[in-house]
């Protein structure tokens, strides 16, 4: 090319790319997902890293019902996170999704759509709606979460619904009963009486609810003499206070504390004898509106065991009974006891031998039931709980036994699936004894061995273990696994031969539980099956299902297989804070009744997903955001940088605000990705990069900028402090790179001569932080670090790879580089005041722009003369024209802006005294007239 016909701006060496600066991440998402099928990655990476040490996420499983929001999705990509960046420190970490697939919701959804039908339906007919349901949902969800960029084995998930793993959970049941763990009893449990089923822990939540509390007395029929000598022949009565006038028809008792302090009060307006806690009297007076009152004894609760009061409207007795759980909270300190419908009230009543007695069906209405003496008033009869509750309490001031009511407001259990007031009711049910076998503190044992994350949930899990009742495992259902027992007819002795129970394990895991329902006893039993009781040789089966959280806590032991290639336990379970008392729970329970330990090494929380004001999400309220509302419009990556961009073991917030801010960072991030694919054109690592120790110092500095970066995301990214790994990157690239590296970079990249020694160095150092920083992201933002990837020009997808290490960022330094690299820090300090000034002098419109600028630096003894070593250095470093240095006395370094020197060069823009010295190029600079001619000469 002849020199007097050059295009100087041929020369400028302008960054080149294809790497867009608009992301279209909603275009560009789903052709990398389709490469991503078409070319099995997730297999590739499972053939990758087969034999390396294992790392085991068990997923929790969603349920298979309506489409995913931002809690499942930030859970989802939460995992996602922890498996991609487990595969790239080079663990083999494979991914199983699953769906819980059985139970209410799922049956009440399906009872719904097929309304007057169902009548007609048998019940193996409405199981196979339930599954056609369940499968719709399962690829709906599948759909969503692939989209989110989550890899795993989606065309194999584990569905509880399986008859694999229907037949799992039946062996575990089996195992339970085979262990003396399982037994059948009367004893009252959560009951939602809309569903009519009995409710797990799990299934309850608590709500504000408005009750009547009502103070009631009992009158004393046993000699009160016994009590004290001064109550010798006077009327005494007992006092109670209760929240649950309804019942008071099951009342069997009345417990007092034993150590407590009680006092027997004369009370002139009602003529009568009070038994009344010493320290409630008070407040029950006033309750009771007692304005002149007499206490005519003190005596401790243990006097009270054995006492006889009469109920105040059957005929029947209640005993006086003693129990630890008694408080001085509020009430009267005498707890209104009735064993058939409280948890507490049952356990005492089993010790002093009283009867469960439970007046109220499966819909909540009154019935004559029998095991109590009296005959319920006919009133009474057919009216649910709420509807007694008025009537109770007439009843009760018919009979002179009120003496106060009053409302209340508090919190009472309600189904999370209806979210209707639930009832304490005593049915039969399937109960896993926590006593039994030490299984109480065997749980309590494997939690110490557990790590949790965050370290009070160790606390909130073993608090839960420790007071638990005992696990309720049947519900009054059918779409779920069977409780595999069966009955014989003649006289009701339950059949469970272990050899035929596994026999029916088998039939589940050729055909489902369905088997259960489409064949008869008759036809599951093996021939000539007899009772070992009385003989009878006809039986019919248990028409109950198990808990569905039996079957989700199950999922370790149908999916941690041998046949899996998984092992067990896990290394991790990781859900939302509801799961202390669910799936953690759960498994926990199974893990350690079956294999004597928990199947988890460890246990992490995630937070709820809030709204940005830090309310709960809601459709009512019109403040949720679906995920697929944000990906329809700014893709899946920016849900994925979301959920790196918050501290997942708290309650995280998203708004439009907040997605919007991250749609910057994202835009910010790109664009460094940008930056260096853009000045990477042309550049072989292979036969271009400089030797680390021949690269100039500016570019060794950032290197080990980069290294510190790696070591720490790395260890972030073990510690799953993902947000940190989000803080870390988002600061390097705008601040340690686009602010300062990238910007004292320019005029090296652009003007100097395009195979020179000083651009090669940045392009060397360059390529290292792309191809670090590209892996260093790559599980946060799946889709653009694989986009990046494809950019640079590497075959295979950038997921097959693993992490970089510190060490090859800084590879070929020495000790004696990285000393050299800490006056860079101490330089970069004089710039930071350097760029203060130039910015009051443009702000003066002294200057335009920097490279109008000269600055002149007055520095003390210290100081100085590292700046005179770096003098040629300054001014790129400074991105001004010219910098002069003074020595001055003092600490600090005193900078004035002056107005540069000589004449603008047309192709840098720096102004120098050299402008025009070169006669072939008239307009440009020295430098650049040598850079020009170089590539001239290259050709």
């Amino acid at each position: 090319m002849d020199s007097h016909n050059v295009d100087l701006k041929q020369t400028v060496n302008l960054p080149r790319t294809g790497f867009s600066m608009k992301a279209n991440l909603t275009q560009a998402e789903p052709k990398l997902l389709a490469r991503w099928a078409a070319e099995d990655i997730y297999g590739q990476i499972r053939r990758t890293r087969a034999g390396r040490p294992t790392y085991i996420l068990h997923d929790g499983p969603p349920y298979a019902n309506g489409r995913i929001h931002m809690g499942t999705a930030f859970n989802k990509i939460l995992k996602d996170f922890i498996v991609k960046s487990k595969t790239m420190a080079g663990f083999d970490a494979p991914y199983v999704p699953g769906w819980d697939c059985h139970g209410l919701p799922i049956e009440i959804k399906v009872d719904s759509e097929l309304g007057a039908r169902k009548a007609q339906m048998t019940t193996s007919e409405i199981r196979a709606e339930c599954r056609k349901y369940a499968e719709k949902y399962v690829d709906l969800q599948r759909t969503d979460f692939k989209r989110l960029g989550v890899f795993g084995r989606w065309d194999e998930p584990y569905l509880t619904m399986s008859a694999q793993y229907e037949s799992v959970i039946a062996a575990a049941f089996v195992e339970f009963l085979h262990r003396g763990y399982v037994y059948k009893g009367l004893k009252p449990v959560h009951w939602c009486m809309r569903d009519r089923t009995a409710l797990a822990e799990a299934e309850v939540e608590y709500a504000d609810h408005s009750s009547p509390s009502i103070w009631v007395r009992f009158a004393l029929t046993s000699d009160p003499a016994k009590i004290d000598p001064a109550l010798a022949g006077r009327h005494v009565h007992g006092l109670i206070w209760t929240t649950t006038p309804w019942t008071i028809p099951a009342n069997m008792a009345i417990a007092f504390h034993p150590k407590y302090e009680y006092v027997a009060v004369f009370t002139p307006a009602h003529g009568a004898v009070y038994i009344v806690a010493a320290d409630l009297l008070k407040v029950t007076a006033e309750k009771c509106g007692w304005h002149d009152y007499e206490i005519l004894a003190r005596f401790p609760g243990a006097r009270l065991e054995g006492a006889v009061f009469h109920h105040p409207f059957l005929e029947r007795d209640s005993l006086g009974i003693l129990a630890d759980h008694v408080t001085l909270e509020q009430g009267t300190g005498a707890v209104h006891t009735a064993p058939g419908h409280g948890q507490e009230d049952y356990v005492v009543g089993r010790q002093y031998g009283i009867e469960t007695y439970c007046p109220v069906d499966a819909a909540g209405r009154f019935y004559h039931a029998e095991g109590a003496a009296g005959t319920l008033p006919e009133e009474l009869i057919g009216k649910t709980v709420w509807e007694a509750n008025p009537i109770v309490i007439e009843i009760l001031r018919a009979h002179h036994a009120l003496l106060a009511t009053e409302k209340i407001e508090h919190s009472y259990p309600h189904c999370w699936r209806c979210h209707k007031p639930t009832i304490f009711r005593a049915t039969e049910q399937w109960f896993i004894g926590m006593e039994r076998n030490d299984f109480r503190q065997h749980a309590l044992e494997a939690i110490r061995q557990v790590r949790w994350m965050p370290e009070w949930g160790q606390e909130r899990i073993s608090n839960m273990i420790a007071v638990r009742p005992d696990w309720c495992i049947s519900r009054q259902r059918v779409w779920g696994v069977p409780i595999i027992v069966f009955y014989c007819d003649k006289c009701r002795e339950p059949l469970t031969d272990r050899k035929i129970l596994d026999g029916i394990v088998q039939l589940f895991a050729a055909h489902t539980a369905d088997v259960w329902y489409e064949r008869s006893a008759a036809e599951l039993l093996p021939p000539g099956t007899v009772c070992a009781k009385c003989g009878g040789a006809e039986f019919s089966k248990e028409s109950d299902i198990l808990d569905v959280w039996f079957d989700s806590g199950s999922s370790h032991l149908a999916v941690l297989t041998p046949a899996n290639n998984l092992p067990w336990p896990a290394d991790l379970y990781i859900e939302g804070g509801d799961q202390y008392r669910g799936w953690f729970h759960s498994s926990l329970l199974v893990g350690v009744g079956l294999k004597g330990s928990s199947p988890y090494r460890a246990c992490a929380l995630n937070g709820w997903v809030l709204d940005g004001e830090g309310r709960a999400m809601h459709k009512s309220l019109g403040n949720s955001i679906e995920p697929e509302e944000i990906i329809k419009h700014h893709g899946a990556d920016l849900v994925r940088l979301w959920t790196a961009s918050v501290e997942f073991n708290e309650d995280v917030r998203v708004s439009e605000t907040i997605l919007t801010r991250l749609q910057e960072a994202y835009r910010k991030l790109r664009n460094t990705f940008r930056y260096l694919l853009g000045n990477l054109t042309g550049f072989d690592p292979q036969a271009d990069a400089v030797p680390a120790a021949e690269m100039l110092e500016l570019d060794q500095w950032i290197l080990l900028r980069a290294e510190s970066l790696v070591a720490n995301c790395r260890a972030w990214y073990d510690e799953f402090a993902f947000h940190k790994v989000y803080r870390a990157l988002y600061d390097f690239a705008t601040v340690d790179l686009s602010s300062l590296y990238f910007d004292v970079l320019k005029d090296r990249l652009y003007a100097s001569a395009a195979k020179s020694h000083a651009r090669r160095s940045a392009q060397t150092a360059l390529y290292r932080l792309l191809h670090a920083l590209a892996r260093l992201v790559a599980p946060i933002l799946a889709f653009t670090a694989e986009e990046v990837w494809t950019h640079m020009g590497q075959t295979g997808s950038i997921h097959l790879e693993l992490f970089p290490e510190p060490a090859q960022l800084t590879e070929g330094l020495s000790e004696a580089h990285r000393k050299r690299a800490e006056n860079w820090d101490r330089l970069i300090k004089v710039r930071e005041e350097v760029l203060k000034s130039l910015e009051e002098a443009r702000q003066a419109k002294f200057i335009g722009a920097p490279l109008e600028a000269r600055v002149r630096l007055s520095a003390n003894g210290t100081l100085y003369p590292l700046l005179q070593e770096y003098a040629e250095e300054l001014p790129g470093l400074f991105i001004v024209s010219q910098v002069s240095l003074d020595q001055q006395p003092g600490e600090q370094v005193a900078v004035q802006v002056e107005r540069a020197d000589g004449a603008k060069c047309e192709r840098c823009w720096k102004y120098t005294t050299d402008t025009g010295s070169d006669a072939q190029f008239p307009t440009i600079c020295a430098a650049c007239a040598s850079a020009v001619r170089e590539m001239l000469d290259a050709g």
